[in-house]
């Protein structure tokens, strides 16, 4: 009789891949590199961040929303039109207490410049974490993090409270989550509760929702993958609708006479507001503003550019280099509008694709010297010491010259010491008003104007219908004369006169920069 074997039994639940021995010591590294590289960030960017660089008006107006949403005033210390989701200062309003307390500098919009600096450090750690997910060397990973956050242009931009930099920590975390090896419905979702976040604190991050739905798919598990990216998508959804449904609910969702509506600002956003032209155009705004950002620190930008092409073909790397390329192609659109701060939401996307292609460079060196019978350690040292010699004679210079500039000068001090003047000569009552720049509508505020029509934001002299003046620039007391204000004077009517009928009590600073406290002449005639 013979006897013939059964075949083996499958096993029904696949036993779990044996743990590889370096992990703890990976974290263990990956630990130190962030208790490292942290703090640096911390010391670079927050070194002199009051003082430079020169203030924006939309750092005064974000500041100023967030103030009125802390103090119940509504979602703005005037009529909001629905030109950007109110997330972004609600969640700078949530943190704003913090400066306060420490109160190193005497304008209110410096102080809330620290908020920047803790989503600054909050985005580096999130993009250690997904450089990593990527397979990144931990060396890799820290130069992506260098590249996010030491360059000169970084350091400028990063640390203006723009509602850019609080988007961009959230897509981030999106991405972060979208490749997380446990690839399971709840992680999805958070992930697309990430990205609803980031899109409703800057709108404009939806353009990246192609990139983070690609990453999401290609890292679910085949037999899964339907159900989870559909399950991010329901929570990405159902998150930004709230954001409309406030807006129906407020009856300012469709146009109509007499309130402001959602479709008009989004209309605004995307088509009526004046463009800054083809960047390749010599004389656009668009060409100018490029120029400035090369003009800071280039490498990031064209290092990072070419990059992201190169980065496309790597199947790890094609997630992060489609939302690096989506954005560059909105930026790119001929008469579209590019604003200053738009560089912040390409700057982790060029940072983690120039450090990958670094990386993927030194790895076929290293390669290329074993095939010569180099030892691995020595062709490993060699080539990670031509990338450092590089970086140290070519980038680090400007690096260096530029974040010095960023940590000693000062920008600010004329809107300081007019303040200071402010507060010491000006004794306002309650019908005194004053038309300033948002950056230091606060601060009007705190010597003693009226949040409502005591100080009054420039801009909203002409567009508001809630800035009501019976009699015209008649109504305005003084007026601080800034270079925004002056050139925005063309396109402002009432603005324009209130500058025409009115002479400097004292200036700060020379040339265009100065800042000038003017007192308006009511016994002037039109």
């Amino acid at each position: 009789m013979t006897v013939t074997a059964l075949p083996p039994v499958p096993d029904l639940v696949p036993a779990p891949p044996p743990t590889a021995p370096s992990t703890g010591l990976r974290t263990r590294v990956d630990g130190v590199v962030l208790a490292v590289l942290l703090p640096v960030i911390a010391v670079v960017q927050g070194t002199n961040i009051g003082n430079y660089p020169a203030f924006s008006d939309d750092e005064g107006t974000y500041l100023a929303q967030a103030w009125a949403v802390g103090t119940g005033r509504g979602l703005t210390h005037y009529t909001y039109w629905y030109d950007h989701p109110p997330i972004g200062w609600i969640q700078i309003g949530l943190f704003s207490w913090l400066p306060e307390l420490l109160s190193p500098y005497e304008l209110t919009a410096a102080n809330g410049r620290f908020v920047m600096l803790g989503a600054v450090l909050v985005s580096a750690a999130l993009l250690y974490v997904l450089a990593r997910r990527l397979s990144m060397r931990p060396w890799a990973a820290a130069l992506a993090v260098a590249l996010f956050t030491l360059s000169p242009l970084a350091v400028e931009l990063q640390r203006q409270i723009y509602l850019d930099s609080i988007a961009v920590p959230w897509m981030l975390g999106a991405f972060v989550l979208a490749s997380s090896p446990r690839r399971g419905l709840g992680v999805h979702m958070a992930a697309g509760l990430c990205a609803a976040m980031s899109v409703l604190s800057k709108e404009t991050m939806v353009v990246v929702i192609p990139a983070l739905v690609y990453t999401l798919w290609t890292a679910s598990h085949p037999s899964t993958r339907k159900f989870t990216v559909i399950g991010a998508g329901v929570s990405f959804c159902l998150a930004v609708a709230f954001y409309p449904l406030y807006a129906l609910l407020k009856n300012e969702f469709f146009p109509g006479e007499g309130h402001v509506s959602m479709l008009d600002g989004v209309a605004w956003q995307l088509h009526s507001r004046a463009g800054t032209g083809a960047l390749w155009a010599s004389d656009s705004l668009a060409r100018g503003l490029l120029e400035s950002w090369l003009t800071v620190d280039a490498v990031v930008l064209v290092g990072g550019a070419f990059a992201l092409v190169v980065a496309v073909t790597v199947r790890r790397l094609r997630g992060i280099a489609l939302a690096g390329l989506i954005l560059v192609a909105v930026g790119l659109r001929p008469g579209g509008y590019l604003p200053t701060m738009y560089v912040l939401q390409l700057l982790p996307f060029f940072a983690l694709a120039l450090a990958a292609v670094i990386e993927i460079g030194a790895r076929r060196g290293i390669h290329a010297l074993e095939r010569l019978r180099v030892g691995q350690r020595a062709a490993t040292a060699v080539v990670l010491g031509v990338v450092a010699l590089v970086g140290l004679s070519v980038v680090a210079p400007r690096w260096v010259a530029g974040n010095e500039r960023a940590m000693t000068e000062h920008r600010t001090d004329t809107f300081t010491d007019a303040v200071r003047w402010i507060g010491a000569n000006l004794h306002p009552t309650p019908s005194t008003k004053i038309v300033v720049e948002d950056v230091i509508w606060l601060d009007m505020v705190e010597v003693g104007f009226g949040p409502g029509l005591g100080a009054i934001w420039f801009y909203k002299l002409d567009v508001d219908p809630a800035v009501h003046l019976d009699n015209g620039w008649r109504d305005v007391d003084y007026i601080v004369s800034s270079p925004v204000v002056r050139g925005s004077a063309a396109e402002l009517p009432t603005l324009r006169d209130v500058l025409e009928h009115s002479s400097p009590l004292v200036v700060f600073g020379t040339g265009d920069g100065r800042v000038e406290v003017r007192a308006v002449n009511k016994d002037t005639t039109s």
